[in-house]
C-alpha cells in the first residue's frame, strides 16, 4: 500500500521551503549565468582569455573547495545561522563583483562570491530535512530540485538578457533583489536551528584536508583546458589534490569526531545515489555547455535567441519537479531514478537530427522536452534518496558531499569537453557530445537500478523528522540525498 500523501504544508513549512529555494537558486544560477557575459566583460575590463577563464573558475575553485567545510559547519552551528553567514556574504561579494573596477578586481570578487555561495546550498537542504519528513519532504525536496536545477538551465537565458538588454554588470545586482527579499523571513527561522551537540567540536585536519584535495583536484581541471596535462600547472596541483584527498579519508577514518563520518558511505542509498549523481550531473554539465556552444556559435543564435531555445526544459522542470517528488516519497525513488535518466538519455538521442541550417522545432525541441521530462523525473527523488539515508543531525554534511559530487563531476567532463568535440565545435562534434552524454545518463540509471533502494513502507508514514530519516539510515535501506529511492 504507497505511503499516505503529504498534508497541506505550515506557515513554518512554507517559509522554510522558500529560503531553501532563493538562497540555494541565486548561488547554482551564479555559478553559470556569467558565462555568456563573458566577452561584454572582456571588452570593458580587458585582459583576453585568462581573465574570462577566471572570472568563471574563480567562483566554481572557492565553492568546490568549501562545500564540505560548509556542510560541517552547518552541521555544528546551525542551518540558519551559516544561512545568514552566506547570504550576507552573498550580496556583499555581489555587489563588488557589480563595480569591479579591472578584471583582477573582479576573479578575486568571484572568489570570495564561491565562499559565501558554499555556505548557502548544504545549509538549505539541512533545513528542509529538519522540518519537513515523510511525504510532505519528498514534495518539498522536489520543489527545492525544480528551481535549482532549472538554474542551470536557465542561465544562459538571463546571462543573455543582461548582456543584450542591459550590462554584464546587472546579471550581479540582480541577487540584491531575491536576498533581500528573504532576509526577514531567514531571521525568524532562528529558533529551528538544531542544537549543537554536546562536546562536539570542529574538525580542523579534515577541514584543512578537505580544502587542499577539493581545492588542488577543482583547479588542475580548471588548468588542463589551457595548459594542458604535462604542466606542472596542472599536473602538480592535480597530485596535492589527490594525496589531500588520501590523507583526509585515512584522517576521517581515525578521529573521533570527523567532518564527514565515513560510515555515511555504508548505508546503501547514500553510497549508490552520490554514484548516480557523478554521473547525472556530469552528463547535465557537459550536454548543455556544448550544446549551448553549438547554438551559438555554430547555428548563429543570439545569446538570449540560444537562452529560449532550452528553455522549454526549465519550464517542464518547474512543472513537474514537486509532483515527482511527492510520487517518489509515496512509492520510492528507485525507479524514478532508472527512468529519468533513460528519458533524458532518450532526449539527447534526439539531437542527433541537428544539421545546418537548424531546424528548431522539428531537431532541438523535441530532445528538449523529453530531456525536460527526464530531468523531472531524477532530480528530486535522486536528493531525496541521499539526505533520507542520513540522520537530520548529519543532514549538512551529507547534502555537502552530494553537492561536491555534483560539481567535481561537472568541472570533470567539461575539462574533457574538447576531446569529445575536437578543437572548434561543429555538428559532428555535437554528435559525438550527445552520445557521450546520453551513455552517462543510461549508467546513471543503471547505478540508481542496481543500488537504490526503497525505504520501507512504515518509514514514509509521515513521523517526527528527527525520527524518519535516522531510522531508515541504520538499515542502509533509506533514501538518499540528491536523488531518488527503489524497490
Amino acid at each position: 500500500m504507497p505511503g499516505t500523501p503529504a498534508a497541506p504544508m505550515t506557515s513554518l513549512q512554507k517559509r522554510v521551503l522558500y529560503v531553501a529555494i532563493v538562497a540555494s537558486f541565486i548561488a547554482f544560477l551564479d555559478g553559470s549565468v556569467v558565462n555568456l557575459a563573458l566577452p561584454a566583460i572582456s571588452r570593458e575590463l580587458g585582459g583576453g582569455l585568462v581573465v574570462q577563464q577566471w572570472v568563471v573558475d574563480a567562483y566554481l575553485l572557492t565553492l568546490g573547495a568549501l562545500i564540505l567545510v560548509a556542510g560541517s559547519l552547518s552541521d555544528q552551528f546551525g542551518r540558519v545561522r551559516v544561512l545568514e553567514w552566506g547570504l550576507a556574504g552573498f550580496t556583499a561579494t555581489s555587489i563588488l563583483c557589480g563595480v569591479a573596477w579591472n578584471g583582477e578586481s573582479l576573479i578575486i570578487f568571484r572568489g570570495l562570491q564561491g565562499v559565501a555561495g558554499a555556505l548557502l546550498v548544504p545549509s538549505s537542504l539541512a533545513l528542509i530535512v529538519t522540518v519537513f519528513s515523510g511525504p510532505a519532504q519528498s514534495a518539498a525536496i522536489g520543489k527545492w530540485s525544480a528551481w535549482t536545477s532549472g538554474a542551470i538551465v536557465a542561465a544562459p537565458l538571463l546571462g543573455g538578457i543582461s548582456v543584450d538588454v542591459f550590462t554584464w554588470r546587472v546579471i550581479f545586482f540582480l541577487n540584491i533583489v531575491p536576498a533581500a527579499a528573504v532576509w526577514p523571513a531567514l531571521r525568524r527561522l532562528r529558533a529551528q536551528d538544531l542544537e549543537r551537540p554536546p562536546g562536539s567540536s570542529i574538525d580542523v585536519a579534515g577541514t584543512v584536508l578537505a580544502v587542499v584535495g577539493l581545492g588542488g583536484i577543482v583547479y588542475a581541471f580548471i588548468e588542463r583546458g589551457s595548459q594542458g596535462w604535462g604542466s606542472p600547472q596542472v599536473w602538480l596541483p592535480l597530485a596535492v589534490g589527490i594525496a589531500g584527498l588520501a590523507a583526509f579519508l585515512v584522517h576521517e577514518g581515525r578521529t573521533r569526531a570527523p567532518m564527514m563520518p565515513l560510515r555515511l558511505y555504508t548505508v546503501r542509498n547514500f553510497g549508490w545515489g552520490n554514484a548516480a549523481t557523478l554521473v547525472i550531473y556530469g552528463a547535465l554539465n557537459l550536454g548543455f555547455f556544448v550544446l549551448g556552444l553549438y547554438l551559438q556559435q555554430v547555428a548563429g543564435l543570439g545569446a538570449t535567441a540560444a537562452g529560449l531555445a532550452l528553455l522549454p526544459s526549465t519550464l517542464i522542470l518547474l512543472l513537474l519537479s514537486s509532483r515527482m517528488g511527492a510520487l517518489s516519497g509515496r512509492f520510492g525513488p528507485r525507479w524514478f531514478m532508472t527512468a529519468g535518466p533513460l528519458l533524458c538519455a532518450a532526449g539527447f538521442l534526439l539531437l542527433l537530427g541537428i544539421g545546418l541550417p537548424l531546424d528548431y522545432a522539428w531537431q532541438v525541441l523535441p530532445g528538449v522536452v523529453v530531456f525536460g521530462i527526464g530531468l523531472a523525473v531524477t532530480v528530486a527523488p535522486l536528493t531525496s534518496a541521499i539526505l533520507g539515508a542520513v540522520p537530520p543531525e548529519e543532514a549538512g554534511i551529507g547534502s555537502a558531499v552530494n553537492n561536491a559530487v555534483a560539481r567535481i563531476a561537472g568541472l570533470v567532463t567539461i575539462a574533457f569537453a574538447g576531446l569529445i568535440t575536437g578543437p572548434v565545435i561543429t555538428t559532428a562534434g555535437l554528435h559525438a557530445t550527445s552520445l557521450v552524454t546520453a551513455a552517462l545518463f543510461v549508467a546513471g540509471a543503471l547505478a540508481s537500478a542496481v543500488g537504490i533502494r526503497n525505504p520501507p513502507q512504515s518509514a514514509e508514514a509521515p513521523a517526527d523528522a528527527s525520527a524518519g530519516p535516522a531510522a531508515d539510515g541504520g538499515a542502509g535501506d533509506g533514501g538518499g540525498a540528491l536523488g531518488a529511492s527503489g524497490d
